[in-house]
């Protein structure tokens, strides 16, 4: 193991020379903590959970803010989730980050015919439109899907055009998910109706944050009604896929 403690990479102007030599290090780094440091040497997959979430949400606001540096310190916190969960998979003896890398690297070749051949290298030409990329992506994922039904899925189950889609989600972002995913399997998605003309975000943003003001005032939660909105939606757009 390396000695992580000295200043070992080579430097070039300021730069790490290779961002291999950067990760190893890394990997390194979290090696040594979950040896030797009591508090991450008790860390769980379930117990970074909530860490993830925030890591998260910090590097949105700092995307927002367009700090360069802070952009790229919250991104380091999420890769630190990543080598973290990597490393616990590892312990574990059912994978490792390389198993990851190299499954990320495969799912996007597999993805992205419009880019790659089948064995990674670059096809001789490339689409115009990023219409065309996202349907290539789409009948790709469908397709995948379709394998996964076939190996997993009891004969009594469905197919569910919302599969994925983590419950977890706030219920503003479950729902545009879920209107997405709608539309791409050709469910009937009603038109929706809005208070006032809205021209931009500012105006959807004060029309929204107005939603939640009135919800709140009489005692009502707005999370949760949307929540069940959204479920509702599903189920009926689910029912359409059945017919």
């Amino acid at each position: 193991m390396p000695d992580v403690t000295s200043s070992y990479v080579p430097e070039h102007n300021g730069r790490a020379r290779s961002t291999e030599v950067e990760l190893a290090r890394l990997v390194a780094v979290v090696q040594a903590l979950r040896e030797h440091c009591p508090w991450t040497a008790a860390l769980t997959h379930e117990s970074l959970t909530s860490y993830l979430v925030e890591e998260t949400h910090e590097f949105i606001e700092a995307l927002e803010h367009g700090n360069s540096s802070e952009i790229s310190g919250e991104l380091g916190d999420i890769l630190l989730q990543v080598v973290l969960h990597a490393r616990l998979g590892e312990e574990c003896g059912e994978f490792d980050l390389a198993m990851v890398a190299h499954g990320l690297s495969e799912k996007m070749i597999r993805r992205s015919p419009h880019v790659f051949h089948a064995n990674g290298t670059l096809q001789e030409s490339f689409p115009a439109t990023i219409a065309e990329i996202e349907e290539t992506w789409e009948r790709v994922k469908a397709q995948e899907r379709a394998a996964s039904r076939q190996n997993t899925v009891a004969p009594s189950q469905q197919w569910s055009p919302f599969a994925g889609i983590p419950h977890s989600l706030p219920a503003l972002a479950m729902a545009q998910k879920s209107v997405e995913r709608a539309r791409r399997a050709s469910l009937p998605v009603p038109a929706g109706t809005l208070p006032s003309p809205i021209e931009t975000e500012e105006d959807l943003g004060k029309a929204l944050f107005g939603v939640v003001l009135a919800a709140q005032g009489q005692g009502l939660d707005p999370e949760r009604a949307l929540r069940h909105a959204v479920q509702e939606f599903q189920e009926r757009s689910q029912g359409a896929s059945r017919q």
